[in-house]
């Protein structure tokens, strides 16, 4: 067989596997998922979340997952746990033991000390009659019938399993709080999509210069306003209020059709009715104005009055687009 045909082949195997092994979660959620998830959603405490080998690997994905989502949690390796880390787990935090078989050694030994303190256990376990799934609270049962793995060893489809369980916990949390948008901003305030949900107009064009000109501004007063202050743009503004705008692009259309600009003034070159954006707005709608228009650049207003300009490479720089 060709190789490239072989490893295909063997990708799409892998694929099909794990795709149908957690269709198959599906079918073995039972009310202890429910009863779990209102235990968290209900608890003072935390959420600790212990494992050994690849699955301490996947507890420590789904602790990211809680903690962006507003469910505080927090990762307990197992072996750590016996050797002085069960000092982590408080009165009221609740516990999710994650272990493909259930019966690892490790697993045996915390149980039942995590039981001694009363805290309550969630078990996401592929053998819901193993060690771990008779003596926990709940079982999350992660049974898959085989590994992609073709000797049947490597954790592949049971990890993906305990994965996808994890991410389910997280979202039924995150729906249960009425977790929005905003909320997720204030947990994600680094990087372009945290910027994206909290990033607002006034954030970037406070940091410009002011580019401004009266109605009876002359050529050269315009090219000046334009020239220094490096915006490729003013705003022609009468008492405060905007009346029009001036960019390069009018200046060269200007030049191309008039003989003779000696006396011409802001108000024979300026565009009127501008495209505009309040201070207060996204920084994300105004890249939708520009985007919408085929425009660089916004002119910004606070309570109807000219107040700066929002640039195209504002938004590139913020890795708003």
């Amino acid at each position: 067989m060709n190789t490239n045909k072989s490893i295909l082949a063997t990708a799409k195997s892998t694929i099909k596997l794990e795709s149908e092994a957690i269709a198959h979660l599906l079918d073995l959620l039972t009310d202890d998922f429910a009863k779990a998830v209102e235990l968290i959603y209900n608890s003072k405490g935390r959420v600790i979340i212990t494992g050994i080998g690849k699955s301490a690997i996947i507890a420590n994905k789904i602790v990211a997952t809680l903690n962006s989502t507003g469910t505080p949690a927090v990762f307990m390796h197992a072996a750590d746990a016996i050797h002085g880390d069960l000092g982590l787990i408080l009165e009221n935090d609740i516990v999710i033991c994650i272990s493909k078989s259930g019966n690892t050694p490790e697993i045996k030994v915390l149980v039942p000390l995590i039981k001694n303190a009363n805290n309550k256990m969630i078990a996401i376990t592929g053998n819901k009659d193993s060690y771990l799934g008779q003596q926990a609270d709940f079982i999350l049962n992660a049974y898959v019938a085989q590994e992609a793995c073709p000797n049947n060893l490597a954790p592949t489809t049971s990890t993906t399993a305990q994965l996808v369980i994890g991410d389910a916990l997280a979202i039924c949390l995150l729906d249960l709080r009425g977790f929005s948008s905003n909320d997720f901003a204030k947990y994600h305030p680094g990087g372009a999509l945290g910027k994206r949900l909290y990033l607002r107009v006034n954030d970037l064009s406070s940091q410009n210069l002011k580019p401004q000109v009266g109605l009876e501004a002359s050529l050269k007063e315009v090219i000046v306003e334009i020239t220094e202050k490096m915006l490729g743009v003013t705003a022609v503004v009468d008492n405060s209020r905007i009346v029009g705008i001036i960019t390069d692009g009018d200046l060269r259309r200007m030049l191309s059709k008039s003989d003779d600009i000696s006396s011409l003034k802001a108000k024979d070159i300026m565009s009127t009715n501008p495209r505009r954006i309040t201070e207060d707005a996204m920084a994300v709608d105004a890249k939708e104005v520009m985007e919408e228009f085929g425009i660089s650049q916004l002119l910004v207003e606070h309570e109807g009055h000219y107040s700066g300009v929002v640039h195209l490479h504002d938004l590139i720089k913020e890795g708003i687009i």
